[in-house]
């Protein structure tokens, strides 16, 4: 993409500024703001082809309707780059996804542009909807206009609010963005006339003359009627669907192409007609940049690349990912065993599954976006004698609790949950950040809950999902690289419920669960140096829970340290939980735990965001000196 001048876009400051250009300006503007989001993008990372694709389509909605007053909600929104850029945000576009940065989602403390926060899918027309009735309420005359994918239509939450929607008169515009060309055929002229013939007050005028004309029928010709009207609709617009699930259906438009856009979008600005509207928009992810045009996955999400040839740069990798690692335990367990399938929510990549499914093509289930399917789906085959690995994010886990506890623990199925992203998660922020895994896991009876401490760790407890054969279980594992440990050849079956001690010592022991350890075993060696010996236990199992190792660790020694990498109420709760009931607590050891704290942390290096939640070395060192009442050392220890 050759540099070139951003005129147009310089004179952008507000969605008011772009509402002062002609229209035919709108294809140069076009042009620049693409650059501007390629360009930054080269530079952050981040999620480039949806941004690109809704380039026209976020400057036609811009310029038509009145925002901020108008509530323009982006479904997830990492396809709002171009949005932030318009919307006064474009100097701080390099701060993305960084400390004290724009957020790569929508975000309603950023901005009064960012009606409604969103990161993960599907939540948009349920919101919209929620926005439209409060301004019934309030009986202003403002658009509320909701910007949904064609993937996150897979979920069932899109559905449930359209269907609440399609009941109701609120007035309410839905823009379907297809950007995958998997609904709709090829739009041309005759497509974009029609759409603007059938958004236009004319015709929807006459169509209510009519209707009420039906009505005068007897019953069986005016329902025949409207149906003839509806179904041919449906066949020339491939909007039967929508149109039954109560939704004024407009489309399909080309979303690149601005003759096509403005017209239907001023149509139904002005348009006062009560209940919902969908408009069909196409457009292709990654458009007008031929390097993610050409790609794969359209360079959905990207780190830092050449603008020019598009190659992204290599981050050389010292040790194996954990996403990587999971994806080989699998396929040799799968190897092993027939009865083991796999699946996944709209994340093959993400979950390494797609290695899973080159090597098993029968056996990978991609469900869609659709967690509360996925593990239903899950269960279903689990009652059959089959062994699926459900590996969801645990992020998007949370999406699906209610099956996870009806569908699968209640009736102890031996569904194997794989937690990728566990724990914080850099660029992505609070919204992906797997915070809540162990404490709304670790409640449920007979639930099997694993922490891997390193690569070799969950090689070994994706072996034990595979064997654990008579309830359900998990394992949690963080985003990024392992800790560059020697690998075995295959998974071994671990003890359930079995811990193991790493470094023996009198002074302190640390309890820990999952990849904390590393920085365990490095407080472990500023303690020695302040005279202090220190015992290290890996937990691996949370649930259940090692008793003997607890009791002999409270036993041993003055004080226990419990490390994990989730909020409160998870780990340490439970064996707080067990000392107390078992007396432990009564002989005067000092339990103090290390928890995530209770807040929400924003998008940073990982590193930091550790630093900031309280869980690295220098903060179990504080830890263990506060509890030993050596407190000015302590605070000094934080300080370092």
């Amino acid at each position: 993409m050759t540099p070139a001048s951003t005129a147009l876009l310089d004179g952008i400051n507000d969605p008011g500024d772009l509402r002062r250009l002609s229209e035919p300006q709108l294809v140069q503007l076009a042009q620049e703001l693409r650059q501007e989001t390629v360009r930054v993008v080269s530079i952050t990372g981040g999620h480039l082809g949806a941004s690109l694709g809704v380039i026209e389509l976020t400057l036609a909605l811009h310029y038509v309707f009145d925002t901020p007053r108008d509530k323009l909600i982006w479904d997830v929104g990492h396809q709002a780059y171009p949005h932030k850029i318009l919307t006064g945000r474009r100097s701080r576009m390099l701060t993305l996804r960084q400390g004290d940065g724009l957020s790569g989602f929508t975000k309603r403390s950023e901005s009064e542009y960012d009606p409604f926060g969103a990161a993960h899918t599907s939540t948009s027309i349920s919101a919209a909807l929620g926005m439209a009735v409060a301004r019934d309420f309030r009986g202003d005359q403002n658009n509320v206009i909701a910007v949904i994918g064609d993937g996150a239509m897979s979920a069932g939450m899109a559905y449930e609010a359209m269907n609440n929607a399609g009941a109701m008169q609120s007035r309410l515009i839905v823009i379907l963005n297809d950007n995958d060309m998997s609904i709709a055929p090829p739009v041309g002229a005759m497509s974009a006339y029609l759409s603007r013939l059938i958004s236009s007050k004319p015709y929807r005028s006459l169509r209510h003359v009519l209707g009420d004309v039906a009505k005068k029928f007897p019953r069986g010709l005016g329902k025949a009627a409207h149906k003839v009207e509806e179904y041919a609709r449906g066949l020339v617009t491939g909007g039967t669907l929508f149109e039954e699930l109560g939704f004024f259906y407009v489309g399909p438009i080309d979303g690149h192409n601005f003759d096509h856009l403005l017209p239907v979008l001023k149509n139904l600005r002005d348009d006062r007609e009560p209940g919902p509207v969908l408009v069909h928009v196409v457009t292709k992810k990654g458009h007008g940049y031929p390097p993610a045009e050409r790609s794969a996955d359209k360079y959905h999400g990207v780190g830092r690349f050449d603008v020019v040839t598009g190659e992204q740069v290599k981050v050389k990798a010292n040790a194996p990912s954990y996403t990587e690692t999971f994806a080989k335990a699998l396929i040799q367990e799968a190897a092993k065993d027939e009865k083991i399938v796999a699946i996944t929510a709209a994340m093959p990549a993400g979950t390494g599954l797609d290695k899973f499914a080159a090597k098993f093509p029968e056996r990978c289930f991609d469900v869609g976006i659709a967690e509360q399917h996925a593990v239903t789906f899950a269960a279903g085959l689990a009652a059959e004698g089959f062994k699926p690995f459900t590996a969801i994010y645990s992020t998007f886990l949370q999406r699906a609790y209610d099956q996870v506890v009806h569908d699968v623990a209640l009736q102890r199925l031996p569904v194997r949950f794989a937690m990728d992203r566990a724990g914080l998660v850099g660029a992505d922020g609070a919204t992906h950040a797997g915070a809540f895994d162990l404490p709304y896991l670790l409640c449920l009876p007979d639930m099997v809950v694993m922490a891997a401490a390193d690569e070799a760790d969950l090689m070994h407890m994706v072996a034990t999902c595979a064997a654990i054969d008579d309830r359900p279980s998990a394992v949690r594992y963080p985003r990024g690289e392992g800790m560059g440990v020697d690998m075995p050849e295959a998974g071994k079956v671990l003890p359930i419920g079995k811990g193991r001690i790493l470094k023996e010592g009198t002074s302190i022991a640390i309890l820990n669960l999952g990849t904390r350890l590393k920085e365990a075993m490095k407080a472990a060696e500023e303690l020695a140096a302040r005279g202090l010996s220190t015992t290290i236990a890996d937990a691996r199992f949370a649930k259940p829970l090692d008793t003997d190792l607890v009791r002999r660790l409270a036993h041993e020694h003055p004080v226990l340290i419990t490390l994990e990498e989730g909020a409160a109420g998870g780990f340490a709760a439970h064996v707080m939980q067990f000392m107390a009931l078992d007396g432990l607590l009564d002989s005067g050891v000092k339990f103090r735990p290390m928890t995530l704290p209770d807040i929400f942390i924003d998008q940073d290096k990982p590193e930091v965001q550790y630093d900031l939640a309280g869980l690295n070395a220098k903060h179990i060192v504080a830890t263990a000196l506060n509890a030993l009442g050596r407190s000015k050392e302590a605070s000094e220890a934080a300080r370092a």
